[in-house]
């Protein structure tokens, strides 16, 4: 049985907090449906200190920060959009359109449809989080959106310059710096100066997770996401208690509402890597935020097997899950649940957020049990098509069709049946009747 030597706050304490978000939100989009530009700029100001005219960016104001990039900053930048397209291209060629004649004279297809417009939200409030435009504005581009535009807070006063940067390298349409539930709103709902669009995706606070919840069905989303979460899963032969608190540490600083989680099967090493994690506390610069969230949300398990490990870990569901154990192999084959996978001690959660090329915008909250992370085929719709080639499909489909269309009462969809088997079978259907079985379709 496991034993929990920390435990993060609790489920009322978390519901409270979610409760006072849901309310601001709403009435901040209410307030955006109502007025517009207006209210945009009325929440920039009030949020971001951030005031102009125009939130669209200029071209010159966003090549004097493309401009503005060091020689390896801009390498660098394109080293990490690199990885992210190569991978979504490979992803784009796994999904295939496809026709196949079922019956004789039916045939069934599905097409993969962009879809005409995304909304990137890049979170750079307290960090300027470029890694967001390569995963969200580089994905829609290679499923084939024809506008993406990108929202991002400004940062220090100023447009983000790496963000626009990469917002810009990525292929973006347009860029607006614009944050928070502004942004969101923005884009959703559209305003004077801003089309809606039929997506919006990327990651953010609770605030903008709230806000895309709240505007799901009216736009999709990628995915209802909240803080960022870390499962650690060690053993004392795959890691050792510096790096487990290392990676621990390297997400939680997030911000202080960042769950990580230890889990393991031996209370030494978690013990010693509870140890560590105060020792880091007092070097880590990001240490304010890190250890917030490490004192409300942290969390020490101790299982007695990998089996046990396994079943907590699938019902943590966590965004990222980090394994370095003896076997990382064990948990891919049997783990279900869980936003992305870092298999061994020689990759880790930071890699996929920044540069290795699998997507960062993961679920949360336990939604991995049923989604999940950003990809291309969340730009895709896979829609269904069908024709009918022949007299003879038509009538032996309606046939089926008229009689399973009596059994449940509908005339009107039973006729639109009938009328085929009688102008295509020749065969005499009474009015709102059915028809009756051919020989060839009675057994």
């Amino acid at each position: 049985m496991a034993i929990y030597l920390k435990r993060g706050a609790s489920a009322e304490a978390k519901a409270t907090a979610d409760r006072k978000v849901r309310d601001i939100v709403e009435a901040a989009l209410a307030d955006i449906e109502a007025r517009g530009d207006a209210a945009l700029r009325e929440m920039s100001n009030r949020f971001d200190g951030w005031d102009r005219d125009d939130y669209r960016l200029s071209q010159a104001e966003i090549e004097a920060c493309v401009n503005n990039l060091s020689p390896q900053e801009r390498k660098d930048i394109e080293f990490a959009q690199t990885q992210v397209r190569n991978f979504a291209k490979i992803q784009r060629a796994s999904m295939t359109d496809v026709e196949v004649e079922t019956l004789p004279g039916v045939v069934l297809g599905h097409k993969n449809i962009p879809l005409n417009s995304a909304g990137c939200y890049v979170p750079g409030g307290k960090y300027p989080l470029l890694a967001s435009a390569h995963m969200s504005v580089i994905t829609a581009k290679v499923a084939g959106v024809k506008r993406v535009i990108t929202c991002a807070p400004p940062f220090q006063g100023k447009p983000a310059r790496a963000i626009v940067a990469a917002q810009a390298m990525a292929g973006a349409d347009a860029i607006y710096a614009l944050g928070g539930i502004q942004a969101i709103g923005a884009m959703a709902i559209g305003t004077q100066t801003i089309e809606p669009v039929d997506i919006l995706v990327g990651p953010g606070n609770a605030f903008v997770a709230e806000a895309k919840r709240q505007l799901f069905g009216r736009v999709g989303i990628d995915l209802f996401a909240g803080p960022t979460e870390t499962l650690i899963i060690a053993d004392e032969i795959g890691c050792d208690p510096e790096m487990a608190a290392t990676d621990i540490l390297g997400q939680v600083e997030h911000g202080p509402d960042s769950p990580g989680v230890l889990l393991t099967n031996s209370e030494k090493f978690a013990r010693a890597t509870m140890a560590e994690i105060e020792r880091l506390l007092e070097i880590l610069p990001t240490a304010d935020h890190a250890g917030k969230a490490w004192e409300t949300f942290g969390e020490v398990i101790v299982a007695e097997s990998y089996e046990e490990m396994v079943r907590i870990a699938d019902e943590l569901a966590s965004e990222h899950v980090q394994v370095m154990t003896a076997d990382p192999d064990y948990f891919l084959q049997n783990m279900t649940n869980y936003g992305a996978l870092f298999l061994g001690n020689r990759t880790n959660v930071s890699f996929g957020d920044k540069v290795i090329g699998t997507n960062h915008t993961l679920p949360t909250k336990k939604a991995a049990r049923y989604t999940g992370g950003l990809w291309v085929g969340k730009f895709l719709k896979t829609c269904t098509y069908q024709r009918v080639i022949t007299d003879e499909a038509s009538a032996l489909i309606g046939e089926y069709c008229s009689r399973l269309c009596a059994l449940e009462g509908f005339a009107g969809h039973g006729e639109q049946a009938n009328i085929r088997v009688r102008r295509f079978g020749g065969r005499d259907v009474p009015y709102a009747g059915q028809a009756e079985p051919t020989p060839q379709t009675t057994a």
